[in-house]
């Protein structure tokens, strides 16, 4: 009698044992339901060009080789590489003592035949000589004033200055050498705010009465993000079919502003198509009943709304004409027997353990 007693107290345990097992599967389960995982993306404005990204590299707004326009032994050269200077300010100067010699010789020569010219053209007043007279003292008062005016520029020439506000970035000659026209002998760059370079394809060039903005981003500032604004796009293309485009840089906040040489990222963002229409991945929207709607995911939650569907594409998106906004979330992946108003956990957009978004 006591093996049999034990026996049926023993069962009655087994019994509560399982009893409370499913009790525990059945919470966790109700608990699981409750915190469903839904992976979230947001609405986009249909005709939406997404963001392209370019490598650029920073330029001076203005950069130049200067030279002079004459032949003749350097004199002196008051700067060095690295000297700031001004618009206007001596850059390097030519010995001009053969210059000098050839204007006076001219002068003189302008002087004598413009004196006998205004003479000639005095008696033609009068009617004392003949017009051949004439046309011979204007053409000739006319040759020598145009000879005259081009060895002053000649020896104004012999002085180099800096045509604009900026550093000089090289000197190519020394004091005593001896250069012909147009020789390269100074570079300079501008201290002006510095500009950035980047090349674009011809898919982008087509479209680019819809850039709305650019920004750029500089390794050495990782966590930085500068404005820039478009000075041009040259419109002819270069051997590689990519079109020059010029931006300036605008200074950023903390007063940083990148050097020329660094190499920069710049990002061109497109105004989207004139439209209220949105779109969402087609996975994002459900039928019932002949009425699509989606899950709509706000502040760790998720509600149910309805919404018009006009058309899907081939890219596999569902295009809204009415319900949905730009910029709002909505449920991609997860959505099976959710419930409005329930909470949900958001899956990360990028996790290390979801290789390729598999999940």
């Amino acid at each position: 009698m006591r093996k049999l007693f034990s026996w049926k107290n023993d069962f009655a345990l087994l019994i509560v044992l399982l009893s409370f097992t499913l009790s525990s599967c059945e919470q966790k389960q109700e608990q699981q339901q409750k915190t469903a995982i839904v992976r979230v993306v947001s609405v986009k404005d249909y005709g939406a060009i997404p963001n392209m990204t370019f490598p650029g590299k920073v330029r001076a707004s203005e950069d130049a080789n200067l030279s002079f326009r004459i032949a003749g032994p350097i004199k002196e050269i008051p700067v060095k590489e690295g000297s700031r200077v001004k618009k206007g300010d001596l850059l390097a100067k030519m010995d001009d003592r053969d210059y000098q010699i050839q204007l006076s010789a001219t002068e003189a020569e302008y002087k004598q035949i413009k004196g006998e010219a205004e003479r000639v053209i005095g008696l033609y007043k009068k009617g004392s000589v003949s017009e051949n007279d004439y046309d011979k003292a204007v053409y000739g008062l006319q040759q020598i004033t145009a000879k005259y005016n081009a060895h002053k520029n000649a020896l104004s020439d012999t002085r180099l200055t800096a045509p604009f506000d900026g550093y000089v970035k090289s000197v190519m000659f020394q004091a005593g050498e001896t250069i012909g026209a147009g020789m390269p002998v100074i570079s300079m760059v501008s201290s002006d705010t510095p500009e950035v370079e980047i090349n674009i394809p011809a898919s982008e060039y087509i479209r680019h009465k819809r850039f709305e903005s650019f920004t750029g981003e500089v390794e050495v500032y990782p966590e930085t993000i500068f404005d820039l604004d478009l000075i041009s796009i040259n419109p002819s293309a270069n051997l590689n079919q990519l079109y020059k485009t010029r931006l300036k840089l605008r200074k950023h906040d903390d007063g940083i502003m990148p050097t020329v040489g660094m190499t920069t990222l710049v990002t061109i963002h497109y105004t989207p198509e004139n439209t209220r229409e949105v779109s969402v991945p087609i996975e994002a929207v459900t039928a019932e009943n002949g009425q699509s709607y989606t899950w709509v995911y706000q502040e760790g939650k998720v509600h149910r709304r309805n919404v018009t569907v006009s058309k899907l594409t081939s890219e596999g998106e569902a295009i809204i004409s009415n319900g949905l906004q730009a910029g709002e979330e909505v449920v991609s992946a997860g959505a099976n027997l959710l419930k409005d108003g329930q909470d949900v956990k958001r899956l990360p957009d990028k996790s290390i353990t979801n290789k390729g978004n598999l999940l």
